[in-house]
């Protein structure tokens, strides 16, 4: 019989005197300040060539395919390749708006400052009686705090913001979540590579008047300290997004208008819940990542866990290796993701038994459909399908 009690923290029915220590996470799933490691990117050549034929277009990238292909690790991956810095992410949802992605205005805390500074003044003897804050001419005369200084970039506007040279990655995520008006929305910006910040357009002296605003987001790419070669041959590995420190985290807005100099490298995922306007297809690189292959599978749980897999027992590789085989071809059965398989093996090579209650817990099929010679019958056939009253 296996003993559980080496993995079970939970069940016990004790309160121990001191927390339990949890046992590390998957790479996916560690946390910190420091930039999550991200495993390599396995990607099919006839893949890679699309998102290429992107590049090389300045188009955005559409990338479909069913939920947990590696869709939103691409947008990382290239950036990653590409030296271009941590990736932008805007998460959409069927509230999301254009305006999100581009600008927000603390009105409220404008507001806020502006009552703040009239208080201060009539403490110190600058107001008058009334103690409103004396903004006209001559002498005291007072100035509110700067439209500028309340706004800060979104996702999309710090990504058309970026500075010649220094291309941003943008991750638009599930856009098909989205309000059926957006994409058509996403084609002005996108066509135009500019948006006008009323708020600040409205306040310019003139058109050539520049200030600069907050950026949304982590570190861009590190500033070149030597020319770049066209073709560069690389010689080293790549580093992390990020690395090589970072650069003051404000853009530039002329006018009350935000100009695209670098369009950015602009990635989108679809889990196809909605079909997108012809209009929009035919302004992005489509790119559809199938279901992976046996050998697809077997070459992204290398890359996952590298030493753990390679150094695990003849024993545990052969049960990784049937499970593998199993994950295969129920997948074209029912709905799973591969991160469901990844699951399993990060259990399984750190001592995990997985056994039907474990099988049943992390490859279970993600519409309903079963995953027929997986996951093994339940002891009790007559209990209730969760979520489900009797």
């Amino acid at each position: 019989m296996t003993d559980h009690s080496s993995w079970e923290l939970f069940g016990d029915g004790r309160a121990p005197a001191t927390p339990r220590t949890l046992p590390l996470g998957p790479p996916w799933r560690r946390f910190g300040r420091e930039p999550r490691p991200r495993a390599p990117y396995v990607i099919r050549p006839e893949d890679a060539a699309v998102v290429n034929t992107a590049l090389h277009l300045r188009r955005p990238l559409l990338v479909t395919g069913f939920p947990g292909v590696g869709k939103s690790s691409l947008a990382h991956e290239i950036a990653r390749q590409l030296g271009l810095g941590d990736v932008l992410v805007w998460p959409v949802n069927s509230r999301s708006t254009l305006n999100d992605a581009l600008y927000r205005y603390d009105a409220v805390a404008r507001l806020r400052d502006v009552g703040l500074a009239a208080g201060l003044r009539a403490r110190d003897g600058g107001e008058n009686a009334g103690g409103g804050a004396d903004v006209g001419g001559g002498a005291g005369e007072w100035t509110p705090p700067a439209v500028q200084d309340y706004i800060t970039l979104g996702p999309l506007g710090t990504a058309l913001a970026a500075e010649p040279g220094r291309p941003r990655v943008l991750l638009i995520d599930e856009l098909d979540k989205s309000d059926l008006d957006l994409p058509n929305d996403l084609l002005v910006v996108f066509e135009d590579g500019a948006f006008e910040i009323p708020e600040l357009s409205r306040s310019a002296a003139d058109e050539g008047e520049s200030v600069t605003v907050r950026l949304t987001g982590g570190p861009r790419a590190p500033v070149p300290t030597a020319p770049v070669p066209a073709a560069p041959v690389p010689t080293a590995p790549v580093p992390a997004a990020g690395a090589g420190g970072a650069t003051r985290n404000r853009g530039t807005v002329v006018g009350g208008w935000v100009t695209c100099e670098e369009f950015p490298v602009i990635v989108i995922t679809s889990n196809g819940e909605r079909d997108f306007p012809p209009a929009f297809l035919r302004r992005c690189v489509r790119l559809n990542l199938p279901d992976p292959t046996r050998e697809y599978l077997q070459k992204i749980v290398e890359a996952q866990f590298a030493a753990p897999y390679t150094g695990a027992d003849d024993s545990t590789k052969r049960e990784l290796e049937d499970l593998i085989d199993k994950f295969s071809a129920a997948a074209h059965a029912g709905n799973l993701a591969t991160d469901q398989l990844l699951n399993a093996i990060h259990l399984r090579l750190n001592q995990v038994p997985l056994d039907a209650n474990v099988l049943s817990a992390v490859l279970s099929s993600l519409d309903g459909t079963g995953a027929e010679g997986l996951v093994p019958p339940p002891a009790n056939p007559a209990a209730p399908a969760p979520g489900r009253r009797t």
